[in-house]
């Protein structure tokens, strides 16, 4: 979308009203934790001259400006609604809203003993491979994952293949459950 791209209509003289074309960004907007391409980006721009447009996502704000703006370019400028961390971060209109917080509602304590139980529990897994950050806190959510949020995009689908094979994910979540079903995650 380009700074000298035409002024957006206010919402209510967009011809769709009281509709919000709302895109998840990866896998949708963009492949996987990289960037929009340039005829996505011109087709939201048209799409917004007729329809409020916003996008959704669990990743934090500041990995979905990289992925759908630049550094001159503000990714609230560029769609009505933009909501992050599965909707917990949101702004409207480039206007910031109320947040919660995944801590807030759970508990420290909570937190704390899910955090370490995952840590433990990951590095007593015998895989291929490990890379980096295994769990990271967001607003809406906490992202675990068993290889590491620094695996390039060539380990993440060897390691796909391999998790489809071995249930790494599946039979982590069943033993989650059995432990912290109480919390009603």
């Amino acid at each position: 979308m380009d700074a000298g791209a035409p002024p957006y209509p206010p919402l209510e003289d967009r011809p769709i009203k009281n509709t919000i074309a709302l895109f998840d960004v990866d896998e949708t907007l963009t492949p996987a934790r990289r960037a929009a391409s340039p005829e996505v980006l011109r087709t939201l721009e048209r799409l917004r001259q007729k329809v409020a447009i916003g996008f959704v996502g669990g990743s934090n704000f500041p990995k979905q400006q990289e992925q759908l703006g630049a550094a001159d370019r503000p990714v609230t400028t560029m769609f009505d609604f933009c909501f992050s961390e599965n909707g917990l971060t949101a702004y409207k209109m480039g206007a910031e809203l109320p947040s919660n917080s995944f801590i807030k509602w759970l508990g420290e304590d909570n937190y704390k003993e899910l955090a370490n139980w995952t840590l433990h529990y990951i590095a007593d897994l015998d895989i291929p491979i490990k890379r980096g950050t295994f769990i990271e806190f967001r607003n809406g959510m906490v992202n675990i994952s068993p290889i590491g949020r620094n695996a390039s995009t060539q380990e993440r689908n060897e390691y796909q293949a391999y998790d489809e094979k071995h249930k790494i994910r599946e039979t982590m979540v069943g033993k989650m459950r059995e432990k912290f079903g109480h919390l009603g995650l």
